[in-house]
């Protein structure tokens, strides 16, 4: 699990091409790299804010992202 606070404007750096990758702490510890595109899923008018569940397969291939209540 991840808590994510990206602003909108932040979030918009993906799209200019200047972000291509997510570096977050997850809740025990780990440093967890993603790409940032898994996000559209979850971003709104204010950006993304949260506690998230990512799912990869065994090979490192993204399959879900799900917000936390």
């Amino acid at each position: 699990m991840v808590d994510l606070s990206i602003s909108a404007d932040d979030y918009l750096r993906y799209y200019s091409g200047s972000v291509k990758h997510v570096v977050a702490t997850t809740t025990d510890g780990r440093n967890a790299r993603f790409p940032a595109n898994v996000l559209q899923k979850v971003v709104d008018h204010n950006g993304i804010y949260g506690r998230f569940r990512i799912h990869f397969s065994d090979s490192g291939k993204f399959l879900s992202i799900e917000r936390l209540v």
